[in-house]
């Protein structure tokens, strides 16, 4: 009898609940949906109400879910769970948690309510999906930072009501999609705000269809890209836009002169493209603050007049764009000018600043022909003019003669000497202590230069504080600190965010936080559009503490509970028990656990396990501001181990993984690689779902960078000499020397590495296979590399072999003497040499389409050897190229006979004496060159 009392009691209280809950079931399906796909979700979503239970991020209107905000709670899981079943939904941030990956299903569309869609800072990846066209209420799209692939969907233009769309920071690849009959296209978003589209692959022109008279752009940001074509004449039809970003690309032809009718420009970045024609004359964008055209090949021309009327500039970039003549002492008198640089120019005569010029004007104008300074008393700008005659005398300019300095802000003091915190919370700038909001803020654009100006980071907290407050969360202080610009001139910010009145922000805080900070509801001054990505929060309010809603009314009750709990142990115990064979089955680094007592995981010849943890805190929670790269297999962070050792952290991202077993080979292998000029796997993690490579950092870049303009770098012929040389070595040690051979199979100028002295490594073996039958000499396997360097041969016939790699290095090579890229306006620059020989009379007087860095040098020792070696490489059968061995040591000749004529101490700097090679050794170096984990092999492998 008490048995069926106690099941009847049972039954009627579900039902109760059931009718006093005031969530949807529906609702509630699809959260319990997505509570099953993700974790590390807020605990106190628990039970069948959330609406009714206030679960931390949801939102309701009555009985349906209306908003997830869950940004920055540091949820893993894979895509969007049952997420698209939310009919009502209208808010969607899941921004900052780096941890969910997978992707978008195309059920995205049945979100008919969706007004806001931010999924920043994930890892989200595929294609973005037709059907997000089937928004119609879709006001704020930003999918920025994460792994998306694909073009963007031609749909999108049906989202009539959308303001901003923000794509930046993908993997996206096509052209930009315009309306075209019944096809609709981005030109459809007639209210849209913002474009941003820049850190992808977009190729093509853009489309002059795109603008309009009707739109209400503001933002067009489309640098980093590999669009072409012309600038069109339709963008300036667009009468609203203030900033244009079309920097990093491949645009080519002159500057549209209507650009000129755009009086509400603030920024505008053509820099590092192709084009030509005159200096266009922006006299009347009157607000104009930042202007950079560099690297250019606009005609030669003297200082534009018309940049001395703009009162506005703070900064004018126009490097390396052939001005020549003189600059005009009234142009110094600008009132805002904080930054001119003028560099790699042709500018002569005396330079003559005047005296109504502003203190804090850094002015660069290294390498021209500067040949006087008129010097005034109480000077106190930065002057840069190393490179110009007048620094090769004892005159006025000497001390503006030495290497550029670095302009690092020192935050200033918080006045807080006496007082300080425990090792987990941070002191504040009102002198609390407490656990901030950390991450950092990246700006596409901003109208200032002058970074050690403090006033505009007091502006930027002040704002930041003002905003955050006024949506309710309890701020104590903001500190805005280390300024910089990234790789892609971006300005970023480290932030930290301090609560009031409490240790730490509460789940709900730091979720309105990032919303705001994502969303931005509000335009800060002096900065333009911006993200943020954080770093995980540690300690959020509240959670340490568990809560008792009363005591179980009834013995039997309690006894069932009891029961239920007991049952439940013995199954969770059993599926655990069932689990670890799993993961024996599955995981071969599972027996190698870290925390047994038998001396830990092996070390595999040098290379160290890592934690996922380890990592995480090596790269701040693998915050975006430490991404230094990211391809097809994940992202690239830098970091830095406990031990001090700088570290390049590669990220696999979900679909790029290998198996367990493959993971493990291939750690064995790199952990056996040790040689100058391949870089060194410093340890590996295979954990939490997780594979990760840590690699040596090298500190200069790639060479594709440094060819490119991009990283600043100059190479003279004597370091590009030396490069080749160091690359050569490397690829020989992979094929005749690694134990099996090691065919690398995506040799490019962007896995070549620079290090501080210049010495080039050889990088990135994720597409490396092993020759392991000798008696074949190739490998059968699926068509993989990247376009442009992919060899011909093994392209038809799907057989790989070590010849496969030296054609990718003679491309390398031409790339090295021309500065191009493999393919430039659809030309594979193998044809384009080709065809600049067959077209000289003499064999190899191919001068013009060297790069023109080099031409200024005048004779360039060894061109010619040089260049016929590449021409053999690139040969489209694999019998008429050489081996590395022999590339290596026909690069060493060419160096020997170049520096016979020449000062080796001046024109020598990534090959040196120390590095000469023993000529009658079989291969071109030195024994210690070929340093082996296992010992040096004693013999050669000779295999055609």
């Amino acid at each position: 009898m008490g048995s069926r009392v106690l099941v009847i009691f049972l039954i009627f209280s579900i039902h109760v609940l059931d009718i006093l809950a005031q969530t949807d079931s529906n609702d509630v399906a699809a959260l319990d949906a997505i509570k099953s796909s993700w974790n590390k979700l807020p605990p106190n979503w628990k039970g069948s109400d959330p609406c009714g239970s206030n679960w931390d991020g949801i939102t309701c209107n009555g009985s349906r879910v209306t908003s997830i905000m869950l940004g920055g709670m540091g949820l893993t899981g894979s895509g969007l769970g049952d997420i698209p079943v939310l009919a009502e939904l209208q808010y969607l941030d899941l921004s900052n948690n780096i941890g969910l990956r997978g992707t978008i299903p195309s059920s995205i569309g049945n979100l008919t309510n969706l007004s806001i869609l931010i999924l920043v800072g994930c890892s989200f990846s595929g294609p973005i999906p037709d059907s997000i066209g089937s928004l119609p209420k879709l006001v704020y799209l930003s999918l920025n930072s994460n792994s998306f692939t694909g073009s963007i969907p031609p749909s999108v233009g049906n989202l009539n009501k959308l303001s901003w769309l923000d794509l930046s920071g993908n993997n996206l690849t096509g052209t930009i999609p315009v309306s075209s009959g019944t096809t609709p296209g981005l030109d459809m978003l007639l209210n849209a705000k913002h474009f941003h589209l820049s850190k992808n692959q977009f190729s093509g022109v853009i489309p002059p269809q795109l603008f309009s008279p009707n739109m209400n752009l503001i933002h067009v940001i489309l640098d980093n890209n590999q669009l072409t074509g012309n600038i069109p004449i339709s963008l300036a039809s667009v009468k609203t836009l203030e900033v244009i970003r079309l920097d990093w690309n491949s645009i080519d032809g002159s500057v549209p002169s209507n650009l000129n009718n755009l009086t509400s420009i603030n920024e505008l970045y053509l820099s590092n493209n192709n084009l030509t024609g005159p200096i266009p004359n922006l006299a009347g964008m009157s607000a104009l603050n930042y202007l950079d055209m560099s690297n250019n090949s606009f005609d030669p021309s003297a200082f534009p007049p018309w940049l001395s009327s703009i009162q506005s500039l703070t900064t004018v970039m126009l490097e390396n764009t052939t001005l020549q003549g003189h600059i005009p002492v009234n142009f110094f008198s600008l009132p805002q000018l904080q930054t001119v640089s003028l560099s790699n120019n042709k500018l002569n005569g005396t330079l003559d600043i005047g005296n109504s010029y502003s203190n804090s004007m850094a002015l660069n104008l290294q390498n021209n022909n500067i040949s006087d300074f008129q010097q005034k008393s109480g000077y106190k700008i930065q002057l840069m003019l190393a490179g110009n005659p007048v620094c090769q005398g004892n005159g006025a300019a000497e001390g503006y003669c030495g290497p550029e300095t670095s302009n690092t802000l020192i935050p200033a003091s918080n006045n807080c000497t006496s007082s300080s915190c425990s090792a987990d919370k941070i002191l504040s700038p009102n002198c609390g202590c407490s656990h901030p909001y950390i991450g950092t803020l990246h700006f596409f654009s901003y109208s200032f230069s002058d970074l050690q100006n403090t006033s505009y980071y007091r502006i930027l907290a002040g704002s930041l504080i003002s905003k955050i407050r006024s949506n309710g969360v309890p701020v104590d202080s903001v500190n805005v600190s280390n300024p910089s610009n990234d790789v892609y001139s971006y300005l970023q910010f480290r932030v930290q965010i301090f609560p009031s009145g409490q240790d730490s922000f509460n789940r709900t805080s730091i979720s309105t936080i990032g919303f705001l900070l994502n969303h931005q509801p509000f335009q800060l001054q002096y900065f333009g559009p911006f993200f943020f990505i954080d770093e995980s929060y540690c300690c959020f309010a509240g959670e340490k503490k568990s809560s008792h809603t009363g005591a179980i009314a009834g013995g039997s009750v309690g006894g069932a509970v009891i029961f239920i709990v007991i049952l439940t142990g013995v199954f969770c115990a059993y599926q655990k028990k069932r689990a670890r064979r799993e993961e024996m089955k599955n995981n071969p680094f599972a027996s190698w656990d870290p925390d047994k007592g038998n001396g830990g995981v092996p070390q595999l010849k040098g290379a160290t396990w890592f934690s996922f943890e380890e990592l995480r805190k090596y790269t701040n929670n693998f915050s975006e501001s430490n991404c230094i790269g990211s391809g097809g297999y994940g992202k690239v962070y830098k970091g830095m181990l406990a031990s001090g050792q700088v570290v390049a952290i590669k990220r696999a991202q979900q679909g790029s993984m290998q198996g367990a077993v493959e993971f493990k080979t291939e750690i064995e292998l790199l952990s056996r690689i040790h040689h100058k000029n391949v870089v060194s796997l410093v340890g590996f993690c295979y954990d939490q779902g997780e594979q990760m490579l840590v690699y040596e950092y090298i500190s200069n870049g790639t060479l594709g960078e440094s060819l490119s303009g991009k990283s600043g770098m100059r190479l003279d012929w004597m370091r590009r000499l030396g490069i080749a040389l160091d690359a050569a070595r490397g690829l020989t040690y992979l094929h005749e020397l690694a134990s099996p051979p090691i065919i690398h199979r995506d040799i490019k100028s962007n896995n070549i590495l620079l290090d501080d002295h210049f010495n080039a490594k050889v990088a990135d073996f994720g597409l490396s296979k092993l020759l392991g039958d000798e008696s074949k000499g190739y490998i059968t396997t699926q068509v993989k590399g990247t376009l442009g360097y992919m060899d011909p041969e093994y392209y038809m016939t799907q057989q790989l072999t070590e010849k496969s790699d030296v054609y990718s290095f003679g491309v390398v090579l031409l790339e090295l003497m021309t500065a191009r890229a493999p393919i430039e306006r659809g030309k594979h620059i193998v044809r384009v040499v080709q065809d600049a020989v067959n077209n000289t009379k003499e064999a190899f007087l191919v001068h013009e389409i060297l790069d023109p860095k080099l031409s200024e040098e005048g004779k360039l020792g060894g061109v010619e050897k040089f260049l016929e070696l590449a021409m053999r490489c690139v040969q489209e059968s694999g019998a008429g190229r050489p081996t590395m061995n022999e590339v290596a040591r026909e690069v060493e000749n060419i160096i020997q006979l170049t520096t016979s004529k020449k000062n080796p101490e001046t024109d020598l700097t990534s090959f040196s004496s120390k590095d000469s090679m023993d000529m009658s050794n079989p291969h071109s170096y030195g024994s210690k060159d070929f340093d082996y984990s296992v010992g040096s092999l004693p013999f050669n492998i000779q295999r055609q």
